[in-house]
């Protein structure tokens, strides 16, 4: 199980795409797992044919684990240099059910792609590496002695040396050197790796490296480290748990839940920001009326053909107008530095309500988007949560969250900051109510914003000036021109 998001332990199996004996190419999609941020779809770094499934779907393994054993079969294995340097002796060790992996002595040439852990492919090189600290708890690997070499055919776990370049090819590929993880990263934030420079040890591209080229002027983040994955050296059996499932109580008046996934680490965030930063939640109650004709003079206008235009749109394009009017609500509280970090960029998050539970996307740089960008994004963001294919990367990096209880008829709540945020403003349900309108009560379309924010590093001045401009705007949009 491979390490698909920053600081994740473990990952639920949801669905295998494979089963044992079929054939697998470099880079097929063999199973989704659900983390605590998203479900993410995992490659395979060789080819071969699959041995065996090492859990069933509904297990949550931890990151390092080895799911899946795949025989290489000849056609990866390593040629006669490499052979004679290391060869494995058919009696040296009992035959596992574990990844077929060929011996490779750390002195010779480059011969191939050695296949590791599923989503680390590597290639391999002829750099020393310094040997990985043993997992407590770990079964020493048998003393490998000279003899025949073991059949293909037969699945063998071996210690393998880890290689310098991890993306799966030889030196001088040209090819910038990331695991296939950052990769999939990478193409989620539209960032060429050819242009992201490399921190990680002996020039890999990290996460951190990603997400420090796709956004403009980030906070100094700290790389989180990566887990180190042992290799398997004896049977390891499977373990016979059954997959969690809602347990009804013998008299039906009762079901349990386990909490897991998304649901689980939501709950630990919400609970973590409710308890540390200190909120306050201020209310306004504004006509809203002019706003809703200018939605449906967009619709019918040719400008905007094609994309979807709602009420949703434009306040988040007023609430981009209201921050670059108020940039210091646009915040991060560092509790180690104890600093108060802006940020000079927007990255929009949208709170969507999906089967598998609320999920808070963002939409990058989302200040410097036009109106039809800002549409195309919206559409995007929310069409992909509701399809429960919302990435890690989606769900990272957010500076100020909407969330839009007015589509299930409230009129308005106290939202719960989005950890790492200062602000989130909760959009009420727009309504025709009776409204003093130029000095005569007339039927007007009324709604009630909620802006929640984090009191150490947002005062009530600037929380309460933001939440004025939100309004005004909406109340009069021509001052999406004069503002902006």
């Amino acid at each position: 199980m491979p390490d698909v998001g920053e600081g994740l332990t473990e990952a639920e199996i949801l669905k295998w795409y494979v089963q044992p004996g079929d054939t697998v190419e470099d880079g097929q999609i063999v199973c989704e797992v659900e983390t605590a941020k998203a479900a993410v779809e995992l490659p395979i770094p060789f080819d071969g044919t699959v041995h065996e499934l090492r859990f069933p779907e509904g297990t949550t393994v931890d990151v390092g684990q080895v799911i899946i054993s795949v025989n290489v079969g000849g056609g990866a294995a390593p040629e006669a240099p490499v052979a004679e340097a290391a060869p494995v002796a058919q009696t040296a060790a009992p035959a596992v059910v574990a990844p077929v992996a060929p011996v490779v002595e750390e002195e010779a040439e480059p011969q191939g792609r050695t296949p590791v852990l599923v989503g680390y492919g590597v290639a391999a090189s002829s750099t020393k590496r310094r040997p990985r600290k043993a997992a407590q708890g770990a079964v020493p690997a048998a003393p490998v002695a000279p003899a025949q070499a073991v059949p293909a055919a037969v699945p063998v776990a071996v210690p393998v040396s880890v290689p310098e370049q991890l993306n799966g090819h030889g030196p001088g590929a040209g090819r910038p050197l990331a695991k296939p993880p950052v990769r999939k990263l990478a193409k989620d934030l539209g960032v060429d790796l050819a242009t992201v420079t490399p921190t990680g040890p002996d020039g890999i591209i990290t996460r951190e490296d990603v997400h420090a080229a796709a956004a403009p002027a980030p906070a100094p983040a700290v790389p989180a480290p990566a887990p180190v994955a042992q290799p398997v050296t004896q049977p390891v059996a499977a373990p016979a748990a059954v997959p969690a499932a809602p347990v009804v109580s013998a008299d039906a008046r009762e079901t349990r839940i386990p909490v897991k996934g998304v649901r689980k680490a939501t709950a630990a965030a919400m609970v973590g920001s409710a308890f540390t930063a200190p909120h306050v939640t201020e209310f306004v109650t504004f006509d809203i009326t002019r706003t809703m004709k200018l939605v449906d003079e967009l619709k019918s206008g040719t400008d905007m053909a094609g994309l979807r235009v709602n009420p949703l749109l434009l306040i988040a394009k007023a609430v981009l107008v209201a921050v670059r009017r108020n940039p210091e609500i646009n915040a991060a509280w560092d509790e180690a530095a104890q600093e108060i970090v802006l940020k000079h960029y927007v990255n929009l998050g949208i709170a969507a309500a999906t089967p598998r539970g609320l999920l808070v996307p963002n939409i990058k740089d989302a200040h410097a988007q036009t109106l039809p960008e800002l549409s195309a994004s919206l559409s995007e963001l929310i069409s992909t949560a509701r399809d429960g294919k919302t990435t890690p990367a989606a769900m990272q990096g957010g500076t100020f969250t909407i969330t839009n209880v007015g589509v299930f008829g409230v009129d308005t709540g106290t939202p719960i900051l989005n950890p790492g945020e200062s602000a989130i403003l909760a959009v009420g349900a727009i309504k025709l109510q009776p409204w003093v309108h130029k000095g005569k009560v007339k039927p007007r379309q009324v709604t009630t914003l909620a802006l929640s924010f984090d009191h150490r590093l947002v005062d009530g001045e600037l929380g309460s000036k933001f939440l004025a401009d939100v309004a005004a705007i909406l109340e009069q949009p021509k001052r999406l021109i004069s503002w902006a």
